[in-house]
């Protein structure tokens, strides 16, 4: 399996905010992590991706312990687009999606090879941003500058893409255009994703598998139709809701909140 967790427990220094995580994904699955704020969707990805050191339990990554891996090695097989990105200064799009290769070249090369100008220029290709390659990351906008990122990402040449939220800053038609990107090398090069969704629909839409998180923990795990229920949706997002059958597949409309 690309990544799986056992007994994933984690957090911050005085304060555990997931506990006790089992997932396992295979090649080509789709996970999104679903929940109310404050239920360690991010905190978990951040631990899934080596930002943060477990409390206790392991993330395996191609079966070995992601945690006792050289960063570079990790970076080979697992790339993280963040929530938040720290927008470097004085760097071109390109230069920004080249630092993607960096762990493939030994410490040595300071030039890109052929193949890794190739992957750099596909990348900046499959996220529109081959127009933008020569403009400074700091002109982007908000949408432009999550499209770089991803295409930083994708240059790594990842197994397995971690993402938080990537949807923030978009408008619906680049929502729509990035998650058929992801679904299209999903299904046709077995990418490995595992995604934070605020939209409870573009998760239901585009996931193979859905995990419900409620504190914590993982309140449900399956895939979207198991898993969004009414019943599931209100007791962990408190809302009343209605699962419609639409042309592209299960959707949720919410109804009402549900007061204590």
């Amino acid at each position: 399996m690309p990544i799986e967790t056992q007994n994933l427990t984690g957090g911050y220094t005085n304060k555990t905010v997931v506990q006790e995580i089992y997932l396992s994904l295979n090649e080509g699955e789709w996970l999104s992590l679903l929940g109310a704020n404050g239920s360690g969707k991010s905190t978990l990805l951040k631990l899934m991706s080596r930002l943060l050191l477990p409390q206790s339990g392991t993330v395996l990554l191609d079966g070995k312990a992601i945690h006792t891996q050289p960063a570079a090695t990790v970076a080979q097989k697992l790339a993280l687009l963040p929530q938040q990105q720290l927008v470097p200064t004085g760097l071109t799009v390109r230069q920004l999606v080249a630092l993607g290769r960096t762990p493939h070249q030994p410490w040595w090369q300071w030039e890109l090879s052929a193949e890794d100008r190739d992957k750099v220029e596909e990348a900046l290709r499959l996220t529109m941003m081959a127009n933008f390659r020569d403009r400074p990351v700091e002109e982007l906008s908000g949408g432009e500058r999550q499209r770089a990122f991803l295409a930083l990402a994708l240059a790594q040449n990842p197994k397995v893409l971690l993402l938080d939220e990537p949807t923030t800053y978009l408008d619906i038609r680049y929502q729509l255009e990035l998650l058929e990107l992801l679904k299209k090398l999903n299904q046709q090069q077995g990418l490995t994703i595992i995604t934070v969704l605020h939209e409870i629909n573009l998760a239901a839409r585009y996931s193979s598998r859905i995990s419900l998180l409620n504190e914590g923990r993982i309140f449900a795990l399956g895939e979207p139709r198991e898993v969004l229920t009414p019943a599931n949706l209100a007791e962990v997002l408190g809302v009343k809701v209605a699962v419609l059958e639409t042309p592209v597949g299960l959707q949720i409309c919410p109804l009402a909140a549900i007061h204590d």
